[in-house]
């Protein structure tokens, strides 16, 4: 909706602007000098003088007033856009991302736009070298072909495109392929042209699926989140690992793409994005845009316009891509929902989970949140009806579930991690040609340094933990502020030189499987060793042709990878998870031994999962083992129910810190004191106390938990409390943030 600026509507003109400071406010400017445009949008990004900088802003509103004098007013700078970027729909919902949140709506509004157009550069979808078969040029015979093999690639590749091929797409089918297409170019075969990818046209597709059957299950599935097309519903797509869940997203998006509406999928891991994009574009002959934090600014902005243009007619991203834009919505997946990345942790802490099921909402489209474990939260909506169960209990094709077994390893030897059972079944797995997965959350050579002779521990010297030994590169790290130094050769204390490494990583192990299983491929998959671009495609590639026996790897092994000739799983340290004081802990760990367990036997081969563990019985392992996820949901809910914890109560976290202790403890001491006459029954003040890890990045951190009964009273409660922040923060020199339905209590 267009803000009327027509002379004689307004007598002043007062422009509303949210900037991207953390300040709960807008501010006022006057139009810019001779601005003659007749209307402005909602949503158009203007340029702004604030105090000795320059800021990019968004506009939120036009009055004819100001609380601030019209003589101290400063003018807009630029406006850069002739309209709104983003629907009326979209910046509502931005709007109520805010409020909920309880975040400045400058900072809310920023986070929708990618980086370069919160710097001011100008929404232009730029063209790029596109490559068609020459019409009246040069043919390539036969002979040639055999002769220039990697020409005749190039050339068969083009060929496959008759509308064109853009550089970049090229450059992803055909790898080092600079050389040919100029050789091509030169020899008249080929010819070049600048220009926009050009809509898809739903006529052009020509989709279609493949020939192997669905199972009744998926079918469903389909038809019934198919009846939604065009209207609002949250469907929960409950499938095993190995069921055929993207299966159903595929046919789902392909019946979108014959309505000439856009389709958003969201990963909760960028390791996740080759694999299903390789996947999609075998599938669908359209443009699809990429949207993740591992891309460059450029391909970033380019992903975001070609969706909101309406020239890509599928987006898949991570979290962030939930704010993109899209021109003809028409639905919107989540796989692995469950996983809480798609919670964000920083600034404003949002959750795409909960944010793209009120976009759909607000754009009457359906939602599809699948995962192989839900979510307590979802399958409580499931209970209230709010969601609609779709479920896939059995695997897809031949495959069938895989074995779990919990292995007792008191009192036994290890190596190194590694029991001697364990060992064979890894022998065994290996002499009949399969792969075996292991699995250990702990990266690096081992998490503790200890002097085995006066007991020194080597601690980060700005937090509360242990440096991790990263033995490759000879240093010490802290993996919570980033901290190094190198390994030191005597103990700092006693100055003796028997220095031990404790516990397990995954550098250390990758070692072991090398003198264990000497002959063997072994591949360490975790952040380290999969910093550099591509490596961790190259390594999913390998995996892929066989080329690889062992993996070894974190959680980002656990989510969505289909290894298909891996039949044995092995978790090393399953306990790591049974102990903690996040009553979030054991949900999680039950995810992580599903999702984990799920990536053996996912073909026709008979998979094995062993769990290595000193508490065989705990009731945990017990109840997934023997009653599955099913089992161990419906327990966990009766706990959380009788505890009064979410999902039957609502949470936030007021977190705080500063380099002096006292000063967190004071400030939020402050605020439980002006909060005393918001307790009641409804609605409880818990805290102070001091963070799990209390000294972070040489921070001092303070929380406070507010629950209640009610989302409502909690907000009641939350707002009163951020109104008053300010005040209390002044002379404090405390940092605090607000996290709202927060997933990790650190």
């Amino acid at each position: 909706m267009a803000l009327d600026l027509a002379p004689g509507r307004i007598s002043i003109v007062i422009l509303n602007v949210a900037l991207p400071v953390p300040i709960f406010r807008t501010f006022d400017y006057l139009p810019p000098e001779n601005f003659n445009t007749g209307q402005l949008d909602p949503g158009v990004r203007v340029v702004v003088p604030f105090g000795r900088q320059t800021k990019v802003g968004v506009l939120v509103g036009v009055s004819s007033d100001s609380s601030v004098e019209l003589s101290l007013l400063k003018r807009v700078k630029d406006v850069l856009d002739q309209r709104s970027l983003i629907s009326e729909v979209d910046l509502q919902i931005l709007h109520w991302a805010s409020e909920y949140y309880h975040h400045p709506l400058g900072e809310v509004l920023a986070s929708a736009f990618p980086v370069l157009l919160r710097k001011g550069k100008a929404a232009v979808l730029a063209s790029e070298p596109f490559f068609r078969v020459s019409k009246g040029g040069k043919k390539i015979t036969d002979q040639d072909m055999k002769k220039t093999p990697k020409q005749a690639v190039v050339l068969n590749t083009i060929r496959a495109h008759p509308e064109g091929i853009n550089r970049k797409r090229l450059k992803e089918l055909v790898k080092n392929c600079e050389r040919p297409v100029r050789e091509l170019i030169q020899k008249g075969c080929i010819e070049v042209f600048d220009e926009i990818e050009p809509r898809p046209s739903v006529e052009k597709l020509a989709l279609s699926s493949p020939e192997f059957s669905l199972n009744k299950a998926q079918k469903t599935a389909i038809e019934g989140v198919a009846k939604s097309l065009g209207k609002f519903g949250v469907y929960l797509l409950e499938g095993v690992t190995g069921s055929g869940k993207t299966e159903v997203y595929l046919r789902l998006i392909e019946k979108t793409l014959r309505r000439g509406e856009q389709a958003m999928v969201l990963l909760p891991e960028i390791s996740l994005t080759p694999q299903t994009e390789a996947r999609f574009r075998e599938r669908f002959p359209v443009p699809i845009a990429i949207f993740h934090s591992a891309l460059t600014e450029t391909d970033r902005l380019h992903a975001w316009l070609q969706v909101q243009q309406g020239r890509a007619s599928i987006l898949l991203g991570t979290r962030s891509a939930v704010f993109a834009p899209m021109e003809k919505p028409g639905l919107i997946i989540l796989d692995e929902e469950h996983d809480t990345s798609f919670k964000q942790q920083e600034g404003f802490r949002f959750s795409a989970r909960d944010f793209a099921i009120l976009r759909a909402k607000k754009l009457s489209i359906p939602v599809l949140l699948g995962s192989a474990t839900p979510s307590l939260e979802s399958l409580r909506n499931v209970q209230l009806k709010r969601y609609h169960l779709l479920s896939l209990p059995e695997r897809a094709g031949q495959a069938s579930h895989p074995k779990l077994k919990i292995l007792d390893i008191r009192n036994q030897q290890l190596t190194e991690g590694f029991s001697s059972q364990l060992v064979q079944e890894i022998e065994k797995a290996i002499g009949r040609k399969e792969q075996v997965l292991l699995f250990l959350n702990r990266r690096g050579y081992a998490p503790t340094l200890i002097c085995h002779s006066c007991g020194w521990v080597a601690k980060c010297k700005n937090c509360d933990s242990n440096m991790v030994i990263h033995l490759k590169a000879q240093q010490l790290r802290c993996h919570h502020c980033g901290h190094s130094v190198k390994v030191v050769s005597q103990c700092p204390h006693c100055a003796t030189a028997d220095l031990r490494s404790l516990g397990l990583g995954t550098e250390r192990v990758e070692g072991a499987l090398n003198v264990l299983f000497p002959s063997a491929r072994t591949v360490r998959i975790d952040r380290d060793s999969t910093r550099r671009k591509g490596t961790l495609e190259s390594i999913l590639d390998r995996i892929g042709n066989d080329e690889i026996d062992i993996i070894l790897g974190t959680q980002m092994l656990a989510k969505g990878h289909h290894f298909p000739n891996v039949t044995l799983v092995g978790i090393l340290d399953t306990d790591s998870g049974l102990f903690s004081t996040d009553f979030r802990a054991p949900e999680r760990l039950a995810q992580l031994i599903v999702q984990v367990a799920g990536r053996a036997g996912r073909e026709g081969k008979k998979g094995t999962v062993i769990l290595q563990s000193r508490q065989p019985d705990h009731p945990i392992l017990r109840s997934l083992v023997f009653g599955g996820y099913k089992e161990f949901s419906s327990n966990a809910l009766k706990e959380r129910r009788s505890a009064r914890l979410p999902p039957f109560s609502y949470q936030a976290l007021l977190r705080a810190e500063a380099r002096i202790e006292k000063h967190p403890i004071q400030f939020l001491e402050r605020v439980v004191l002006s909060s005393k006459h918001l307790k009641s029954n409804e609605t409880l003040v818990l805290g102070p106390v001091p963070a799990p890890m209390t000294r972070r990045a040489d921070h001092y951190r303070y929380q406070l938990l507010i629950q209640s009964a009610k989302r409502e009273s909690l907000h009641e409660v939350l707002d009163l409390i951020v109104t008053s922040l300010s005040e209390l923060q002044k002379g404090n020199r405390v940092r605090w943030s607000l996290d709202v339905d927060p997933v990790d209590l650190y």
